[in-house]
C-alpha cells in the first residue's frame, strides 16, 4: 500500500544503475532557506521551500481543490500517535513546529491514504478501526530478508468532514479496501482492492456507487491518480511473470503481505482500456503523480541505485521519454504531488532530520518545465 516508508527500509534492493542527465535551467529569487534544505542540482527545479513537518513520520500530502489546505497521514507521536493517523492543515499559515493540527480519523486502528473532495470540507481516507481499536501489528523482519508491506484486510475506505466526524462509508467488501484517490473532475475514486483475490484498480462515484473493476493483470496494482482532466490514470504494478515468482506474490499475498521491491508505472484510460507500461527501470519506481500539464509523470525511484537507496524524483514525458533527475538528496524522497495550480510541489522527505528516521512533508514553489 502506499504506506509511510523509511529508508533504511530499503537497503536491501537488488542494482541495476543507470546514470541519467538533465538539461540545466534558470531559476531566481530563492530564499535563504533554500540552501539548507536544497541541493543546488534541485534548485533547477524547485525554490522558497518550507518544511512543514517536524517529527515522526509524515508523508502522502494531498492538496484541497483550491489548494489552500494539505491531507496527510502521520505517525509523529508527540501528537498522541501510535500508528498513522489522518491530519490536514492549512500549510501557509499554521506552524506544525510548535501547533499540533486537527486529527481528521477516529484516532483509533491504522490509516492511509486521504485524499481531498471537490467540496474542501470532506475527505476520505481508508482505516482499519472497524477490525479493532488498536493498531494492527507491522509484520516481523522476515527470515529471509525480503522486505515486505502488509495488506490489512480490516481496511475499508470511509469519509469525515473537517472536524473530524465520520460520515458515510464507502466499501464493504472482505478484504483490503484502501488507497483512495479522487479525479479532478470531482466525479470519481480510483482505489485498490483485494475483493477478487488479486489487489487491482476499481473506480467508484464519490458517493460509493457504481463500483467498476479496472485492471485484471496478475500483481499488485496500487497508488493510482488521475490525470488533470480525469481522462487517464497512472499507477503503480507488480507484474511476476515466472513460475517463481508467481508463487512467491500469491504465497505472500496469502499471508495479508505485499513485496514492493521490484514495481514499474503504467498508465491507461480512466477506465482501464489502453493500458500500456510507462517505465522500465528496474526496482521500485512508483508514487506517480501527473504533471499539470498531463503530459509529464513525476514519481519517486531507486532505479539509478546499488543498494537500494536513495529514493530520489524523476519526471518522465507521457510517451516515456525524458526522463529527468528532480532532486539529489542523498536519503529519501517520495510521495511528490503537484497542487492543482501547478505553482506547488509537496513530497515526503528523510532531508533535514538530524539523522534520525523522521520523514517529514516539504512544499517548494515548481519552476521546472
Amino acid at each position: 500500500m502506499r504506506a509511510l516508508i523509511i529508508l533504511v527500509l530499503f537497503a536491501t534492493f537488488a542494482c541495476n544503475p543507470k546514470t541519467e542527465t538533465v538539461e540545466s535551467t534558470e531559476s531566481t529569487a530563492h530564499s535563504a532557506s533554500d540552501s539548507l534544505l536544497l541541493q543546488p542540482e534541485e534548485m533547477k527545479y524547485l525554490k522558497n521551500i518550507k518544511q512543514i513537518t517536524f517529527g515522526g513520520n509524515n508523508a502522502e500530502a494531498y492538496w484541497s481543490f483550491d489548494d489552500s489546505m494539505l491531507v496527510f497521514q502521520s505517525d509523529f507521536s508527540g501528537w498522541g500517535n501510535e500508528c498513522d493517523q489522518i491530519f490536514y492543515t492549512n500549510w501557509q499559515t499554521d506552524d506544525l513546529k510548535n501547533n499540533q493540527p486537527q486529527r481528521l480519523s477516529t484516532g483509533l486502528g491504522r490509516t492511509t491514504c486521504s485524499y481531498f473532495l471537490p467540496d474542501n470540507k470532506t475527505i476520505v481516507y481508508a482505516s482499519t478501526h472497524l477490525g479493532g481499536d488498536n493498531c494492527p501489528a507491522v509484520p516481523e523482519p522476515r527470515t529471509d530478508g525480503k522486505y515486505v508491506w502488509p495488506i490489512y484486510d480490516s481496511f475499508d475506505i470511509f469519509t469525515a468532514d473537517l472536524n473530524g466526524n465520520l460520515l458515510n462509508q464507502l466499501t464493504n467488501e472482505p478484504g483490503y479496501d484502501a488507497e483512495a484517490t479522487v479525479s479532478p473532475k470531482g466525479d470519481k475514486i480510483v482505489f485498490t482492492s483485494l475483493r477478487t483475490g488479486d489487489l487491482e484498480l476499481y473506480t467508484m462515484n464519490i458517493d460509493g456507487t457504481d463500483v467498476k473493476q479496472i485492471t485484471s493483470d496478475l500483481g499488485y496494482d496500487g497508488g493510482a491518480f488521475f490525470s488533470p482532466d480525469g481522462s487517464k490514470i497512472i499507477w503503480r504494478a507488480s507484474r511476476p511473470t515466472t513460475e517463481a515468482d508467481i508463487k512467491e506474490y500469491k504465497d505472500l499475498l496469502a499471508e495479508g503481505l505485499v513485496m514492493p521491491t521490484s514495481m514499474e508505472l503504467y498508465v491507461a484510460n480512466a477506465d482501464g482500456t489502453d493500458v500500456r507500461k510507462l517505465t522500465d527501470l528496474g526496482k521500485a519506481n512508483w508514487a506517480p503523480f501527473f504533471h499539470p500539464s498531463g503530459e509529464k509523470i513525476i514519481f519517486a525511484s531507486n532505479h539509478q541505485t546499488e543498494r537500494g537507496f536513495p529514493f530520489n524524483l524523476f519526471m518522465i514525458n507521457l510517451d516515456g521519454t525524458g526522463l529527468t533527475k528532480i532532486t539529489n538528496d542523498g536519503t529519501f524522497d517520495a510521495f511528490p504531488v503537484f497542487s492543482n495550480n501547478g505553482k506547488y510541489l509537496v513530497f515526503a522527505s528523510n532531508r533535514n532530520n538530524g539523522g534520525t528516521r523522521d520523514t517529514n512533508l516539504f512544499v517548494a514553489e515548481w519552476i521546472g518545465e
